[in-house]
């Protein structure tokens, strides 16, 4: 299995979450950035996944990670 991840940063509040921020054009960039990958690596038939990691970042806390499996598909 290959994995794409996008990682995406907010500061709690407002902005809603940031895997909000992974529109379809990006999903269609991504995509298409793994299918290129695997034809450079002559692998045409390995299995793909594409990962969204949401990071929110509150002052004087850690930050919480929150991994969607399987966000979209490739």
């Amino acid at each position: 299995m290959l994995t794409f991840v996008e990682v995406k940063t907010r500061r709690s509040g407002g902005l809603g979450r940031p895997s909000d921020a992974v529109t379809k054009d990006k999903e269609r960039l991504i995509t298409r950035g793994a299918q290129y990958w695997l034809k450079l690596l002559n692998k045409p038939d390995t299995p793909v996944r594409c990962d969204v990691v949401e990071v929110i970042v509150q002052d004087g806390e850690l930050p919480k990670i929150n991994v969607i499996e399987g966000a979209f598909r490739a």
